[in-house]
């Protein structure tokens, strides 16, 4: 009689202990995270008097040092043949720098510790998915990819949920949750620390870091994720719209967990998808579901329907997470792969700053619909310049 495998162990072959070492490493960190995200905006307009377009700035200032350094990160992690000791480095600044915020008593203070938080996860970043990209064979890519991103989410749908039950259930002062928020932190340095980094040959050649180096259709991809980004402003914009429709702010967190959750669910199944069937349908597919998102909260003023608009939009962001990254690696060989995932986020997180700058000038001086609007047409022009200018079969150097 043939003996037939576990269901489980044919869904995750190809991955091995280390590419759960890290999923959980992004866990943790999204635990630390995300008990923070959606009480921050709050916390910044409320506690600390920041207008609209203040947290327009904080925000995307933040986001784009996060995606900024990951280029300067990704090369030095490249030039210095090593991962794993840039990624400790990143880990242990996030961990650290979230009680600071709790400890501001003013915006630009608390702006300085978030800026150091993004900071360290923008430094970790490339070089994790460089670890990430060298654990698995080419053909399981998308979805080692897909098992991070599923940890990544999966963080920041408990970690609102952790804060619920801390702020609202027990009556924790919400300073204490950015002290709170370290432990996790500390848990994910500790995952990464286990990580067992492979040196191969491919990684100890001589390799050129040069911009030159990288192919035309890289740059070309790199060109177009950046244009569509240019509409991506923070979430923080998406959690405000929600709750000025007359969503306590409980019923606010708990929706933003649940967007988180579905981010989670797809990202595993997306990234399998992506290594049979190619990266870009699974792109354009995302940035559909970002276009239709976004317009249906330029339009809604129901509660209900803005509520489930944005669980929805988790769709967009568990697909576009791991095959955005997977799709960046695939164009390079592997000893630039860190660089190459780095630079791309440098490009959408440049985009996102003037995303996140532009969307609180137009929630402040125009109106709340005209920053969903923008969003949706940068993510048509997306669309297009996906369709015509990404190649459905991906292959190094081309």
């Amino acid at each position: 009689m043939e003996h037939v495998k576990p269901t489980s162990k044919r869904r995750f072959k190809g991955l091995n202990k280390d590419v759960f070492l890290l999923a959980c490493a992004s866990l943790f960190s999204d635990i630390s995270t995300e008990m923070l995200y959606p009480v921050l905006p709050v916390y910044l307009t409320e506690y600390l008097k920041a207008s609209g377009s203040t947290l327009g700035i904080i925000e995307g200032s933040a986001e784009a040092i996060q995606n900024s350094i990951q280029g300067v990160s990704g090369y030095w992690s490249d030039k210095l043949r090593r991962r794993k000791p840039l990624a400790i480095i990143g880990y242990l600044l996030s961990a650290i720098s979230k009680p600071f915020i709790g400890v501001a008593t003013t915006w630009p203070a608390a702006w300085s510790a978030r800026f150091t938080d993004r900071l360290g996860a923008g430094t970790r970043s490339a070089p994790r998915d460089a670890l990430i990209a060298g654990s698995v064979g080419e053909k399981d890519r998308g979805k080692a990819f897909g098992i991070e991103g599923f940890g990544d989410n999966l963080g920041a749908f408990i970690g609102p949920l952790i804060t619920v039950a801390l702020f609202f259930t027990l009556g924790v002062a919400i300073r204490s949750i950015f002290y709170l928020a370290v432990i996790p932190g500390l848990l994910a340095l500790t995952m990464i620390l286990l990580v067992k980094e492979r040196r191969s040959a491919e990684i100890q050649s001589k390799i050129s870091l040069r911009l030159k180096a990288f192919p035309k259709a890289y740059w070309q991809y790199l060109m177009l994720a950046a244009l569509f980004s240019i509409g991506n402003s923070s979430n923080s914009f998406l959690i405000l719209q929600l709750k000025s429709t007359g969503l306590s702010l409980t019923d606010t967190i708990i929706v933003y967990a649940f967007y988180n959750f579905v981010a989670a669910a797809i990202s595993y199944p997306a990234g399998t998808l992506s290594d049979r069937f190619g990266r870009k349908p699974l792109l354009i597919g995302a940035l559909a579901i970002f276009a239709v998102t976004y317009a249906g909260f330029a339009l809604s003023k129901s509660a209900v329907l803005t509520g489930a608009l944005l669980i929805s939009y988790g769709l967009f962001q568990g697909i576009f997470r791991a095959v955005g990254k997977a799709c960046a690696v695939d164009f390079v060989q592997p000893e630039m792969r860190a660089s190459a995932v780095g630079w791309y986020g440098t490009a959408t997180g440049l985009s996102g700053l003037v995303a996140s700058i532009v969307a609180g000038i137009l929630w402040d001086k125009v109106g709340h619909p005209a920053v969903f609007i923008y969003g949706a047409l940068f993510s048509v022009i997306g669309i297009i310049g996906f369709s015509i200018g990404l190649p459905r079969k991906i292959s190094k150097g081309e």
